[in-house]
C-alpha cells in the first residue's frame, strides 16, 4: 500500500475513491471501470501539477519517503554475481555500509553503498544508514580493492549523516570521514557516485569524491540537515522549511552549482511509485558516465579529479 506525504492529500483521497470502487460488490448501475478510469486520470493530473512545482522541504520529504528504493534494491536490479563483501579489517563489519563486487552491464566493478533499511528491524540493524568509522573504513579498503583489480566504483548514497554517537567519536569518525574522501580522490579507477535519496554532511561526501557525481531529480545533498540547521541558526527546529530553502539542496541547485553532473529523472510522484522505471533510468546514466572514464589513464583520472573538486565554489566566490 502506497503510503502518501502530507502535501499528497488530494492524490491520497481519490486514491481511497478509487479503492472503495475496486471493493463494491454492488455498483447500482455505476460503470466501475469507467469512474475508475476517471478518478486515476483526475489523480495523476492532480500528482503531475503537484510534483511540478515542489518546494525544498517537500523534496526533502520525497528523499526521506520510506518506500523509496533503497542501495539493497539498487544492487539487486543493477549487478549480476554481486558478492557482498565486510569488515574493516581492523574493528568490526558496519551494516550501514554494504558493498562488494558484482557485474554491471556485465562490467566487473566494486559497489559501495549507505543502506537505511526498509523496516524496523533492518533499520535498528543498519542504524538508519548513519555510518560508524568501521562503514568508511570498509569503504577505503574496498576503494583500495577496486584499484588493486582495476575495477571501477561505484557508489549509492543514501544517508542522513554519519553517526555521531559517543562511540564513533571514540574510535575516530572524522579521521574515518578525511580518509574516506582522500581515499575516493586518489582512486586510480574510475569512480561514479549517485545520490538517490538523502546526502548529508561528511557522512555522504565520504562515498561522494567521484569523477562523476550523479543525483536524482527528488534527492537531496547538504552539509547539514535542514531540521539541524534551524535549530543552530533560529533555535527553532520549526523553521526546517526556511532552512531548506537557504541550503539549496535540490539537485537542480546543485546542478547549477557544479557541486553535481548529472542529475537523473525520476517517475511522477517519485522514484517510490516506479522503482523498475528509476532502475533502468539509473543504469543508463551510469553507463553513459562510465563509458568515457573507462578510457583514460589512472594518472588522467586523478588529474581530472583534482580539478574538478578544486573549481567547487570558485565561480560562486568570485562573483
Amino acid at each position: 500500500m502506497h503510503q502518501y506525504l502530507d502535501f499528497e492529500k488530494p492524490v491520497a483521497e481519490l486514491g481511497n475513491k478509487i479503492d472503495e470502487l475496486r471493493q463494491m460488490s454492488d455498483p447500482n448501475g455505476v460503470n466501475i471501470a469507467e469512474e475508475t478510469a476517471r478518478l486515476q486520470e483526475k489523480a495523476e493530473k492532480h500528482l503531475r501539477a503537484i510534483y511540478a512545482r515542489l518546494t525544498p522541504w517537500q523534496k526533502v520529504q520525497v528523499a526521506r519517503h520510506p518506500q523509496r528504493p533503497h542501495v539493497k534494491d539498487y544492487v539487486a536490479a543493477l549487478l549480476t554475481e554481486f558478492t557482498p563483501l565486510a569488515g574493516d579489517r581492523l574493528y568490526a563489519d558496519d551494516s550501514a555500509v554494504i558493498g562488494g563486487i558484482g557485474r554491471f552491464n556485465g562490467t566487473p566493478v566494486v559497489v559501495i553503498g549507505t543502506e537505511r533499511g526498509s523496516d524496523l528491524d533492518s533499520r535498528l540493524a543498519c542504524n538508519f544508514g548513519m555510518a560508524r568509522p568501521e562503514g568508511y573504513r570498509k569503504a577505503q579498503r574496498l576503494v583500495k580493492l577496486a584499484g588493486q583489480f582495476k575495477l571501477p566504483v561505484l557508489t549509492f548514497i543514501d544517508t542522513a549523516g554519519a553517526w555521531p554517537g559517543i562511540d564513533a567519536e571514540e574510535r575516530g569518525q572524522a579521521e574515518a570521514i578525511a580518509r574516506s574522501i582522500d581515499v575516493c580522490l586518489e582512486a586510480p579507477v574510475p569512480l561514479i557516485a549517485t545520490v538517490i535519496g538523502e546526502g548529508g554532511s561528511g557522512g555522504a561526501v565520504a562515498l561522494g569524491a567521484g569523477d562523476r557525481v550523479l543525483m536524482l531529480e527528488h534527492a537531496i545533498y547538504s552539509v547539514i540537515s535542514p531540521e539541524a540547521c534551524a535549530s543552530i541558526l533560529w533555535r527553532d527546529p520549526k523553521q526546517a522549511s526556511v532552512a531548506a530553502e537557504t541550503l539549496r539542496l535540490t539537485a537542480r541547485d546543485l546542478l547549477r552549482l557544479k557541486l553535481v553532473d548529472r542529475i537523473i529523472p525520476e517517475p511522477v510522484g517519485g522514484a517510490q511509485r516506479d522503482s523498475q522505471a528509476v532502475f533502468n533510468t539509473v543504469r543508463q546514466a551510469i553507463a553513459e558516465e562510465l563509458q568515457p572514464l573507462q578510457k583514460l589513464s589512472s594518472s588522467r583520472l586523478k588529474e581530472l579529479r583534482r580539478e574538478k573538486f578544486l573549481a567547487m565554489g570558485r565561480e560562486v566566490l568570485s562573483k
